[in-house]
């Protein structure tokens, strides 16, 4: 039995994120995240709650974790319009470096494998914070671009930061590759360089 260590529950969660990486969301049990930390069953359900509320809150932590880096990206460019998106598509590959086992989480487990259908309340909650937060900040990059967070525009947004590394770096491995990096870069550029589509008229503007 291992010996107790000091109950952090940032040592919990480290525990649950790489048995969810290394062997999926099924491996995160009670009992595992305890002999993996020496914290005991009880301590990981006195903190946590249930076995749900530990997967949400190792899944959110890996969220926010990969939303401040990005974040950290685009500030570093403020004003610069083009580079601060460019800087937000790369956002991938520098979680990855500084986060390695968030990274392979986020990039290996399906969100609803981890957390399935049954969500503590104050999780589903934090979820829906997250995404909208994403939501507005994609809307606050097509602002500074192009004077408009329409769907249209957003979708714009949405190509370089989602679509395009989930092909580029994700789906192909290369995270690490300076290459493909280069190549997602260029991508960004050329899709920003024809922006959205024109405004309809019966195109709203997103709330």
């Amino acid at each position: 039995m291992p010996r107790p260590r000091t109950h952090d529950p940032d040592t919990v969660l480290d525990a649950a994120e790489g048995l969810a990486a290394r062997a999926g969301a099924a491996a995160v049990t009670i009992r595992a995240v305890a002999t993996a930390t020496g914290v005991s069953n009880g301590a990981i359900y006195h903190t946590f709650g249930s076995r749900a509320e530990l997967l949400g809150r190792t899944w959110i932590r890996a969220a926010r974790r990969f939303g401040a880096v990005q974040l950290e990206l685009i500030d570093a460019h403020a004003g610069a319009g083009v580079e601060a998106v460019v800087a937000a598509a790369d956002a991938p590959a520098v979680f990855a470096q500084r986060f390695p086992e968030s990274s392979r989480l986020l990039l290996s487990v399906r969100r609803g494998d981890l957390l399935g259908d049954e969500l503590p309340e104050q999780i589903a909650r934090e979820l829906t914070g997250l995404e909208r937060s994403l939501i507005e900040l994609m809307k606050r990059l097509a602002l500074d671009l192009w004077g408009r967070k329409d769907a249209r525009a957003v979708d714009a947004i949405t190509t370089c930061l989602v679509d395009l590394p989930t092909a580029v770096l994700l789906h192909r491995d290369r995270l690490a590759d300076p290459t493909a990096r280069e190549h997602l870069r260029a991508a960004v550029r050329a899709v920003l360089a024809i922006g959205p589509a024109p405004h309809h008229t019966d195109t709203k503007e997103q709330p």
